[in-house]
């Protein structure tokens, strides 16, 4: 039985070990990186000159010696041929599988931004895109990063770090829009600016000024930011053509069942470019526990998925956040217990639902957080009152 998996970031990678744990033979992994496993969320640390290149490696070529996992560098898939049960490689080396997971992950989602073609703006999800912004940025004095979300944070701190003036620009009225409520996220931002990085809210991008190189970031209202370098995090899109172009269903990803079976035989996925249920989540939980469900089908297991709970912890040298759950609920079923206190940088916020914890929102406590992320994934049951205790 041969099990052949496309791309090698957390899904790939997770998938084989399991593979190789439920002793299936002939595990093989086909990626276009000439990088090996990475964990992607330390690029900005390392972006940063924080960690060497070698520490972003999981794992050391023996690791997968000793499983009898082959990893192919360098090997981009071009075509699915699900009809032939082959794969074909861009030399044109044809691969035949019994067993197909596709994890190609996501790509960068670039907005239509007038000048986003010009020398200096920039995308990070790869390795090779961090290497290209450490050299680009050793000769800039100043960088606008847009997208206020979880990436473009991090990646402006790195910036920062690297001894550039940083500026985040963030669409809508508060950062991390789909992990902080208003109140949140205006002392998240107190904290952000503490750190020496500006941000601009309700921030529009109209184009990106220079002629062929950046010179700034211009917004629709006028607003103006001058840059050398832009890096533009507006989210993440499921990197799903060649399932597409193979006449697989897609809907935002690839479409899979409770089983990561999409609906061509023997073809599976999971991770960034699986779509369960019309969801693609992109957060690292979720591609873990897909490629477990995945790699235990095409081992000939019987599994079943079930959605894991959304949960998010960033971490910006001195700031501890973590939003796990539902945390802005619609409804009068929900309740919230808040508690505030935006001189010292803590924000507590606990939502309740026929007396379970099913969500939270923290800054600034980091035992409570854990333990709070804990109740909310087994929604732990809570009373208002102990509620209330809790986040005292």
């Amino acid at each position: 039985m041969r099990h052949v998996i496309v791309g090698n970031g957390v899904a790939g990678a997770t998938a084989a070990a399991e593979l190789a744990r439920r002793q299936a033979r002939e595990v093989e992994i086909y990626t276009a990186e000439r990088h090996p496993y990475y964990f992607r969320p330390r690029l900005p640390y390392f972006l940063a000159g924080e960690i060497s290149q070698e520490d972003l490696y999981v794992h050391p070529p023996s690791w997968y010696e000793k499983r009898g996992i082959k990893v192919h560098q360098e090997s981009r898939v071009m075509r699915l041929m699900p009809d032939q049960k082959r794969i074909l490689l861009a030399d044109d080396t044809e691969v035949p599988y019994d067993r197909l997971l596709l994890a190609t992950g996501g790509v960068s989602f670039v907005p239509p931004i007038e000048g986003a073609e010009k020398k200096g703006v920039f995308t990070l999800r790869t390795l090779d895109d961090a290497l290209a912004i450490r050299e680009y940025a050793a000769r800039c004095q100043e960088a606008v990063v847009i997208g206020g979300g979880l990436l473009g944070l991090e990646a402006a701190r790195g910036l920062k770090v690297l001894g550039l003036s940083v500026t985040t620009l963030e669409f809508s009225p508060r950062l991390l829009p789909r992990q902080l409520d208003d109140e949140g996220g205006a002392i998240f931002r107190r904290l952000i600016e503490g750190l020496g990085i500006g941000v601009a809210l309700k921030a529009e991008t109209k184009a990106i000024l220079g002629n062929g190189e950046v010179r700034g970031v211009v917004l629709r209202d006028g607003r103006e930011f001058p840059a050398q370098m832009v890096l533009i995090a507006t989210g993440v899109r499921s990197n799903a053509g060649l399932a597409a172009e193979a006449g697989l269903q897609v809907e935002r990803g690839v479409v899979v069942d409770e089983r990561m079976l999409s609906d061509a035989p023997n073809i599976y996925s999971a991770g960034d470019a699986a779509s369960f249920r019309g969801r693609s989540w992109g957060i690292i939980p979720v591609a873990r526990s897909q490629a477990l469900v995945a790699a235990a089908n095409m081992a000939g297991d019987n599994v079943l998925y079930e959605t894991v709970v959304p949960s998010n912890t960033l971490k910006i040298v001195g700031i501890d956040l973590t939003s796990a759950g539902t945390v802005m609920p619609e409804g009068e079923e929900f309740g919230e217990i808040r508690r505030s206190d935006p001189e010292a940088g803590v924000y507590k916020k606990l939502v309740l639902k026929d007396d379970a914890l099913v969500g939270a929102i923290v800054i600034g406590d980091k035992a409570l957080a854990r333990k709070l992320e804990r109740m909310v994934i087994r929604k732990a049951k809570l009373s208002r009152e102990e509620a209330l205790n809790a986040s005292s």
